[in-house]
């Protein structure tokens, strides 16, 4: 169940690269008048104002659809809006964040009433996000927070980190004597990335300060984590711990040991991610070196993409969602089983 959240985190300071010129259009054909959605004013605090109107559609801008998730979320996200009489738009950024910039501004210039948008670049979403208010939008940022918006939806991206940072550090103790190397798939791209890194690297450094760092390196997709982890190997075959950012990169670790020979299921390796994504699940139950996965649950996901946008809608000023996250090992196989029926 999601939670509501009245103030917004920071907003992050750095950007991987800057929007083209499509982020700073300024769209001067938009005017609130005709508008569905509700007038809003934008603030220094990124507040807006609003009165109580029904939403009719939604635009869900998910720009990175190489991740198992997005067509879970898309599908889930979808019903949760049927049921509330609203259509579900979507974009097709290709993880290009120029397209997605693109993509949003299409959406600006057709007066979508509500978008819910997870930022490539966060501070060049900004003048974006800013015309949409000003259009008298509604736009509700996913994964982090901007100055410009009506609300946000969260996923409790530190307490996920310091999760796996704890649960890797207390199996490198009890099965290593807390000696071994450990290698650290990460992001410092966006707020979501750097907050769950860094609760994953503190937790597990204090922990276990007796194994080695060998490797931090940025991998958020199964491809990017295998090449990232077989490189790593090249140098530290004896490698004993793979802990990710996302499932997705970890999964991509754990396929690379697994190529370079290692056991399914060896006694003195640890591969876990974040998200709960399906192969992972499957790894972590199936008893595997995969043994871990702060995990979010895509109906929770799915009914924030509606309702925090809705509760917008509906005038009230604490719209905003923490979708709770949980850590699975291969003990919790009802709580396992039950993450993987809302993905099929």
């Amino acid at each position: 169940m999601t939670t509501r959240r009245s103030t917004p985190a920071p907003v992050p300071a750095a950007s991987r690269r800057q929007f083209l010129a499509y982020s700073g259009a300024a769209l001067a054909a938009l005017t609130a008048a005709g508008c569905s959605a509700p007038p809003s004013a934008s603030t220094s605090t990124g507040a807006s104002a609003a009165s109580s109107v029904r939403l009719t559609k939604i635009g869900l801008d998910y720009p990175f659809t190489q991740l198992p998730l997005y067509s879970t979320l898309v599908k889930l996200s979808t019903a949760a809006a049927k049921k509330h009489g609203i259509s579900l738009l979507t974009t097709n950024d290709g993880a290009n964040a120029d397209t997605q910039a693109t993509n949003l501004n299409t959406w600006l210039a057709r007066k979508v009433p509500a978008i819910v948008s997870f930022p490539m670049v966060f501070e060049a979403t900004e003048a974006i996000a800013k015309s949409a208010l000003d259009a008298g939008l509604i736009w509700v940022t996913y994964g982090g927070s901007l100055e410009h918006q009506s609300a946000d939806i969260q996923f409790s991206f530190r307490e996920g980190g310091t999760l796996l940072g704890t649960a890797a550090a207390k199996w490198a103790e009890e099965h290593l004597g807390g000696k071994g190397k450990v290698a650290f798939l990460t992001d410092s791209t966006i707020e979501l990335g750097r907050e769950r890194t860094k609760g994953m690297i503190d937790a597990f450094t204090k922990l276990a300060p007796g194994v080695d760092v060998v490797a931090r390196e940025q991998a958020i997709d199964p491809d990017t984590g295998l090449a990232r982890t077989n490189a790593i190997l090249a140098k530290h075959p004896d490698l004993n711990l793979v802990l990710g950012v996302t499932d997705a990169a970890a999964y991509g670790g754990y396929k690379a040991l697994q190529q370079a020979g290692r056991e399914k299921d060896d006694a003195k390796t640890f591969v876990g991610g974040q998200d709960g994504a399906v192969p992972s699940l499957l790894a972590v139950k199936q008893g595997t070196f995969y043994r871990a996965s702060a995990a979010l649950a895509p109906d929770d996901i799915a009914n924030a993409v509606v309702d925090v946008p809705r509760a917008v809608a509906a005038g009230k000023s604490d719209a905003g969602a923490q979708v709770p996250i949980t850590l699975v090992g291969p003990d919790d196989t009802a709580v396992i089983d039950d993450l993987i029926a809302q993905n099929a």
